[in-house]
């Protein structure tokens, strides 16, 4: 028969867990900026959080998506996107499979469901288990400044 292991042994390996994940969140600490960027170029369409994106393909939103993720969304997704990098996913793969699709209405369908849960998880962040891996954005984006982030991460360099 093993000998026990004193209760003190447990609650010590209990503090040290209890600690290393108090500094693992601190480490990913971030702080929510509200992007100043000008959207008047923008189409009124782009003022709701409808999908799918309603600026794919705006020139004038790629621009604007890039000062935004710059400034809001960089600190831990990668300067420009640059994923590979950072933290957080690199959002540059976000709906990279759709792009293969060879039959237009399933592409768009496809973009539409990557559209879906990029707008979802800016507008209500990411949680898991009362940690928040990425703060809600609704409120401090408005809908033309989120899709055109979007439109920049589709547009962004791979």
């Amino acid at each position: 028969m093993k000998p026990r292991r004193p209760l003190s042994f447990f609650a010590s390996i209990a503090a040290a867990l209890s600690a290393s994940l108090l500094v693992m969140h601190a480490a990913h600490a971030f702080e929510v900026v509200k992007p100043q960027v000008d959207t008047g170029a923008l189409p009124a369409a782009a003022k709701t959080w409808d999908e799918p994106n309603p600026l794919r393909g705006n020139k004038d939103a790629v621009v604007i998506g890039r000062s935004a993720f710059n400034q809001a969304c960089a600190q831990c997704h990668g300067a420009d996107a640059n994923g590979s990098r950072s933290p957080a996913p690199d959002l540059r793969r976000m709906g990279i499979g759709c792009r293969r699709i060879q039959d237009e209405a399933l592409r768009q369908r496809c973009m539409g469901d990557a559209d879906a849960f990029f707008i979802k998880s800016v507008r209500y962040g990411k949680q898991k288990f009362g940690i928040v891996h990425m703060p809600p954005w609704e409120g401090v984006l408005t809908p033309e400044v989120a899709w055109s982030i979007r439109s920049f991460v589709e547009n962004a360099p791979k």
